[in-house]
């Protein structure tokens, strides 16, 4: 019964946006020219800028008296504190903006969307150019709030010195294959939901923080690294944020979808839904009974103005 509401609810909001863009989609770039596209973008870059800032934030080593903590050493602390940071404020953007855009926030996630056919091209490239330029956004932001000191460092993602650029290909392939395999099962309209996606996403990320950081930083998105990059002018072997999380992330996307999906050969949600309203054990509601609902709502409403009157 679960999945019945669900899918009535999902039924609903898009009935209400087809009819807000005015006429169904297909065309490939006809959603250019609707208002949602735009203001999906818009929330990606808005997101991607508050969620770069804060993160970022967490990674300055400036304590409650002006002073810095010494850089001789990453503890396991600041760790903790950098994983949660991250993690639980990707979780409060997707609460707040991810039924706008789906909450991407991540250039690995919307390619890997766009190559299992869930979003389209053209949303996806332009996805990734507000995601870059609200994270680059959101830590020029941070700069012009931090002291000058702390400049040359505003979260830079960088390979563990004992290791080589293909061990932090490998790295982030996997943490991010690890993230994307997460977003594809957690966000599966077919599947019953247990909990909040935003909370399961969120403590994915704050877990691969956690682990991944004295390796690569533990990135998973190449907005956020490109944004520390470009603000703090350093660019050693930042390629390898971009082809670690694309790699990974696309890997993640295609097994769920050709391998480990468990509805890809079963019926559709309204498939089902119409075999549950034929079967014999369901009891169903006449229409009857909301048109007398809407008579008997306005009757009272009425009788209420009247009574003022």
């Amino acid at each position: 019964m679960e999945g019945y509401f669900i899918y009535i609810t999902n039924k609903l909001a898009n009935i209400r946006s087809e009819k807000e863009i005015g006429g169904p989609k297909g065309l490939l770039f006809r959603e250019v020219y609707q208002w949602s596209f735009w203001r999906a973008i818009l929330a990606e870059f808005v997101g991607t800028m508050l969620f770069v800032f804060i993160g970022c934030a967490s990674t300055i080593r400036l304590t409650l008296d002006g002073s810095s903590v010494p850089q001789d050493k990453l503890d396991h602390a600041r760790i903790i504190r950098i994983g949660l940071t991250f993690g639980l404020m990707i979780a409060t953007m997707i609460n707040c903006l991810g039924h706008v855009s789906g909450g991407h926030f991540n250039p690995a996630v919307s390619i890997a969307m766009a190559v299992t056919t869930n979003i389209s091209p053209i949303r996806a490239m332009m996805y990734i150019i507000s995601q870059c330029i609200g994270g680059i956004m959101g830590c020029w932001i941070l700069k012009c709030v931090t002291p000058p000191e702390f400049h040359i460092s505003l979260g830079i993602t960088g390979v563990n010195p004992k290791l080589n650029a293909g061990h932090g290909v490998g790295c982030e392939c996997i943490f991010t294959f690890i993230l994307v395999m997460c977003i594809m099962g957690i966000t599966d309209s077919n599947r019953s939901l247990y909990g909040s996606p935003a909370f399961g996403i969120g403590l994915t990320v704050a877990v691969l923080h956690f682990a991944g950081i004295p390796f690569s930083g533990a990135s998973m998105n190449p907005a956020r690294s490109l944004a520390s990059t470009v603000v703090s002018n350093s660019w050693n072997l930042h390629w390898v944020y971009w082809v670690g999380p694309i790699l990974g992330g696309c890997a993640a996307a295609l097994c769920y979808k050709y391998v480990f999906n468990p509805y890809r050969n079963t019926l559709t949600m309204e498939e089902a839904v119409n075999e549950l309203v034929r079967s014999e054990d369901m009891i169903l509601v006449p229409k009857d009974f909301f048109r007398g609902a809407t008579n008997h709502t306005a009757n009272k409403s009425v009788e209420i103005v009247s009574s003022h009157m």
